[in-house]
Parts: structure tokens; sequence; C-alpha cells
């Protein structure tokens, strides 16, 4: 692994480990159904990059110190703390991963700082844009990832790769969608209806805005409407529930315009992240529901879209295997997203999404929910 010096130096000494560290501490905040895929991942990253040190679960806490206690068994840690911010506070750890909800993580982000930790956080960052600003202000310098894994996907890797050679030309036009059914029973997810940041809004639309920005660059301005659906969740209305489905059209700072959508009530979609990007010479879609595969129409040489399968030279995808068409999924996203994160603290290159990205993201979801309130285009 070829590195930066100063990078890498920097990093190293920002976190206040010795340059001839081989292990890098994990300490994992939340052991759900994040926490335990982050724990999968960190057992295998370094040999699926080849990074050559050891990456180590050192620590978990949880709600509790008995849940603690059962993700250290269940997973394979080496100490189960009190509590979070005993974690935080340890000179045991290394780097934090924050896999608790979004309430909790400008605390956990100011604590993780405050003892030089590289922080890997997952979306969204904070509550609000207020929040997403103050994590960026005092992460400062240290490494820092925020958990956007759909963008890690190969094929996405290869359309942004097809867009930068300029592959279907200039983008004139882009969709984005990420539409679930899983609050169609309400009865099992009473927490989610509760509060902005467990809205369509906080928790699925960050997803598709952060697609389009990685893909089509900045945004804007938007036009928006949310809507709550308690008849297909088949319960009375909620006077206080937050949102269960999203639609904005935006305007791209490159000219092009577009629309963005996320539902948690549409019927049938499992994982219905979607994008379809228009050029001056053709256009690029992709289903992560197909995850392996990408299609490009290039005008004038194809009679229709070709499927393109994921193979090695795509992204990340060579990590894991050597042979095209054999495919990737879910859970390494993470991994991907997690070597990224190591590479960042290692010094080989800046780790992406950072949460200055993060922040591009929560600044587009305040500017939707201004234009719903006020029925209007509104600048980002």
């Amino acid at each position: 692994m070829t590195k930066d010096t100063n990078f890498a130096t920097g990093c190293k000494a920002e976190l206040g480990m010795n340059n001839d560290n081989q292990t890098i501490r994990v300490g994992i905040i939340g052991g759900g159904y994040m926490g335990k895929a982050h724990a999968v991942a960190a057992r295998v990253a370094s040999a699926n990059a080849e990074l050559g040190v050891e990456i180590r679960l050192e620590g978990v806490a949880a709600s509790t110190p008995d849940s603690a206690q059962r993700y250290k068994e269940k997973f394979g840690f080496h100490q189960a703390f009190e509590s979070a911010e005993a974690l935080l506070e340890s000179d045991r750890i290394d780097a934090v991963i924050i896999a608790s909800p979004q309430s909790t993580h400008l605390r956990f982000v100011e604590l993780a700082a405050a003892s030089r930790k590289a922080i890997l956080c997952e979306k969204p960052m904070g509550r609000d844009l207020t929040e997403a600003k103050a994590i960026v202000d005092v992460a400062g310098n240290l490494p820092n990832l925020v958990g956007y894994n759909y963008i890690q996907t190969p094929a996405t890797a290869l359309a942004k790769s097809l867009l930068e050679d300029g592959a279907i030309g200039e983008i004139i036009w882009y969709r984005g969608e990420h539409h679930e059914d899983f609050l169609v029973d309400a009865d099992c997810n009473e927490w989610r209806k509760i509060g902005d940041a467990n809205g369509t809004l906080g928790d699925l639309m960050p997803h598709p805005i952060h697609c389009a920005l990685t893909l089509a660059g900045p945004i804007q301005s938007v036009v928006a409407d949310l809507k709550k659906h308690p008849e297909v969740r088949h319960e009375q209305s909620y006077p206080d529930a937050n949102d269960d489905q999203v639609q904005c059209m935006c305007r791209f700072a490159n000219g092009a315009n577009g629309f963005i959508s996320a539902s948690r009530v549409a019927h049938g979609k499992k994982m219905g992240l979607t994008y379809e990007i228009h050029g001056t010479k053709g256009a690029i879609r992709f289903d992560q529901e197909d995850q392996n595969s990408l299609h490009l129409y290039r005008a004038g040489q194809d009679a229709g879209f070709q499927r393109i399968l994921a193979a090695p030279g795509h992204g990340q995808y060579a990590m894991f295997c050597q042979g095209p068409g054999h495919g990737t999924g879910y859970q390494d996203q993470i991994i991907i997203e997690q070597v990224t994160f190591y590479q960042a603290i290692l010094g080989s290159k800046p780790a992406r999404p950072s949460f200055a990205d993060g922040l591009e993201v929560m600044k587009v979801c305040t500017a939707i929910r201004r234009s719903h309130q006020t029925q209007s285009w509104t600048v980002v």
C-alpha cells in the first residue's frame, strides 16, 4: 500500500498513534442491526483489503451494561464497557464507530474528538443542520467518515467513473429514489413515527440525496412536499406522527434538473434505492435490488440499455472476488466503508464520504423541509 508520508504521519500524530503501530483498536457503540454489521466488517476488513494491520474489536458499549456484555460474547469483543462514555474516554480505543440513534451522535462525536479518536458515525449526522455543523466543527482534522454505505457498491463506483470520463456527456436530468415498505406494519416500528429525525426525510431521504450529490454534483434549490399515510399504516391518524413520503424537484449547480423521492410505505419495495442519469450523449440507470448490475446507454452506439456486470476494476470489487459477475452484497458495502475509514487512519488517503459530505446532505434536507413549509422553491 502506497502512503503519503506527510498525510500518514499527520493522521497518526493527531490520533496519538505511534508510526510503527500495527494495530487499530476499534470500539463500537451500539450492538443492534448496524452494530453487528460493523463488528463483522471490522473482523475481516484488513484481510480483504490487505491493509497489513490488525483491526482489533477492542470494546463495545450499548444501552445497558448487560446488553454490552451480550454483544461482547456474541461478536468477539475484548471488553464490554459500562457505558458509551466510558468507551469514548478509554485510552484503549483508537477509533470509534457510532451506531447508536442519531439523537446521540453529536454528544458521542464530541467525546470521541476530546479523546482524539478517529470517528465513523452512522447517518444521518445528528437530528438537524445545527447538530451536523457542530459535528463537522468538533471533529476538525481527525479522520472521520459518515456511513452512507450504498454509494460503496462497485456498480456505483463504475457509474461515477463513467460520468467523470464523459461517457454520457453533460448531465441534463437526474432521478433518484429510495422506496421501502417497512412501515406498512407500523405496530412493529412505533419509535419510527416519532420525531423529525426518524421520519422519511430524516431516515431514508438522505441516501438518495447523497447519491445525487456524489453523481450529479451540488444541488442549488428544491421545491418539495412531505406527506403522512396513516391509511397505509392501517392505524388511526396519529397527530404527532412524522412523514412517510417525501418528494422534491431540484436544480443542480451544473444546470441539470431532477427529481428525488423516498417512501417507507411503498408496497413491494424492499431496497428500492435507484437512480437514472440522462446526459447529452447517453444515460445510466441502477437499482440496488440488483446491485451488481449497471445499465448504460450510449446514443448512436447502442440499440438499448447495455447491462454491465460488476467486475474487477469497478471500485473495490476485486477486494472480494477475481471473477466478473460473481457479485457483492450488503455486508460487503460495510466492509468497503470500513476499509476507507482505516485507510484514512493509516494515511493512505482521506475518507469519503466525510463529515463535510454529510453536512451537505443535511443542508439539502433542511431546504426540503423549509420548501414544504413555505410551499415554494427554496435555495439550499
